[in-house]
């Protein structure tokens, strides 16, 4: 038998002082001598362990994959769609090493390692026949019709920012200059924070000054929380519906959307009103037995005692946030009322309260985390052109000027701009994904879509 190139006999292993390939006495350039005889070729007998055939087939079966077919023999057939893309050397069964061998009916061919399809007609593309998973989920708009993990849920909040930029943009920017406007007159006009401020950093005020001063910033900051609290209901409300339209991949205008949460814009202010009250009683409720011993008997045991009662009342005013967390994309969405809003979420939240509890939290931080890295830069320009400098900021009393507000106003309007639309964004897209694991809302969405024939033959959807 000749040695060609690309071919080697399984098991072979070039001996010490040979080189691969030489099998018999060799001439003075080391290639081997053709005249000497086929029993004088000085090979060992093989070892147990290689299980080679001694009968081998004629010399004028064997050709190399690329070289012409000898004299008097025909050409090889083409290379079949097998699993590596040619044929087996001759009389080794067809399709494989040999009958009976390494697979069952042949390694390479119907049948072939023991599976069906694994290098039959279709060669490694038929590996998913009989094999594959469920076909790819749907996926009309900015998520797959599924239930989606914490990266699509993301992934799902900036697409519908960038694919409906215009109406995203519009509608945070609009709703964010005027609740900004608003606070700035507040803090300008009615809202003294600059003496309270003062009055709060003097060590020589008198209790009564730092009772009113200290009354005079809750009321100021109660009265710019009730404004921001008022624009975050109206952009969530509008944002709903602009993320509801994206996963179904439909376009929708700001007058659209603004008619669509229009009937349901004050059932959810009472919504959001309510959740806060709720979490604020709870706190206050634990923070109540401090406050009763502060002001009958030890003040200083009484502060610290309500300070411990209130943080550990956050807890269960957490777990209630979280649990009616997705009572307003309910309210708008299903056209619910309050309470069955509420009761809706809770019901879609029961046994997944620490996932959704997790993506809300790094939803939030993300959220923090863009919005501090926009208004401090408009903070530092704000102190250098109109608060008195950071030496101001540090003592606690900088100057809150119009130039002041103006700076750090236009930087808490850029920061809303991108906040709303993810915080929104994330709780909508939390209640699809709930409602798609729980009630396989995704077969209602395809139909919403325009989707033809979908879930017909799929796996339902996961738990």
């Amino acid at each position: 038998m000749t040695d060609t190139p690309g071919w080697a006999s399984p098991g072979s292993a070039p001996s010490d002082g040979q080189g691969a390939g030489t099998s018999g006495p060799a001439d003075a350039a080391g290639r081997p001598d053709p005249a000497a005889p086929a029993d004088q070729s000085g090979e060992q007998p093989q070892g147990p362990g290689v299980k080679w055939s001694k009968e081998q087939p004629p010399p004028g079966q064997w050709s190399a994959p690329t070289g012409a077919p000898a004299p008097g023999q025909a050409p090889p057939p083409p290379a079949g769609p097998g699993w590596g893309g040619g044929q087996p050397p001759a009389g080794y069964g067809p399709g494989g090493y040999a009958p009976g061998g390494y697979g069952g009916p042949g390694y390479g061919g119907p049948g072939g390692h023991g599976a069906p399809g694994y290098g039959g007609p279709g060669g490694h593309g038929a590996w998913g026949v009989g094999w594959g998973g469920p076909p790819p989920a749907a996926k009309p708009g900015v998520i797959p019709l599924r239930p989606l993990g914490v990266g699509e849920i993301l992934d799902g909040t900036v697409s519908t920012m960038r694919t409906h930029w215009r109406t995203v943009l519009g509608i945070t920017l609009v709703v964010a200059v005027f609740a900004q406007i608003i606070v700035i007159l507040l803090q300008r006009l009615v809202i003294d924070s600059s003496t309270s401020s003062q009055v709060l950093s003097d060590p020589n005020a008198t209790p009564g000054e730092v009772g009113r001063a200290m009354g005079d910033a809750m009321l100021g900051s109660g009265a710019v929380l009730i404004v921001s609290l008022v624009a975050t209901v109206i952009a969530t409300a509008l944002l709903t519906t602009v993320t509801s339209r994206a996963v179904l991949g439909k376009p929708v205008t700001t007058a659209e959307a603004w008619l669509d949460a229009r009937p349901q814009v004050l059932k959810l202010f009472g919504l959001v009103f309510l959740l806060l009250l709720i979490c604020l009683g709870v706190i206050a409720v634990g923070a109540l037995p401090g406050i009763i011993v502060a002001t009958t008997g030890s003040p200083l045991g009484g502060i610290a005692l309500a300070v411990l009662g209130g943080l550990v009342a956050c807890v269960p005013a957490l777990w209630l946030a979280v649990r009616f967390s997705l009572a307003s994309p309910a309210l708008m969405l299903e056209k619910q009322g309050i309470a069955k809003s509420m009761g809706r979420s809770a019901r879609l939240i029961r046994g997944s309260w620490w996932r959704v509890f997790g993506i809300q939290l790094l939803a939030g931080l993300i959220a923090g985390l863009v919005s501090a890295v926009i208004a401090i830069p408009f903070l530092t320009l704000a102190l250098i052109f109109g608060g008195g400098g950071m030496s101001a900021l540090l003592s606690g009393t900088p100057n809150v000027g119009w130039a002041y507000l103006i700076i750090t106003g236009i930087g808490a309007v850029i920061g809303s701009t991108v906040t709303f639309p993810i915080t929104a964004g994330v709780t909508v897209l939390l209640y699809i994904d709930q409602r798609i694991r729980r009630e396989a809302l995704d077969l209602d969405l395809a139909r919403a879509a325009g989707i033809q024939g979908y879930g017909s033959d799929a796996p339902a959807s996961g738990s």
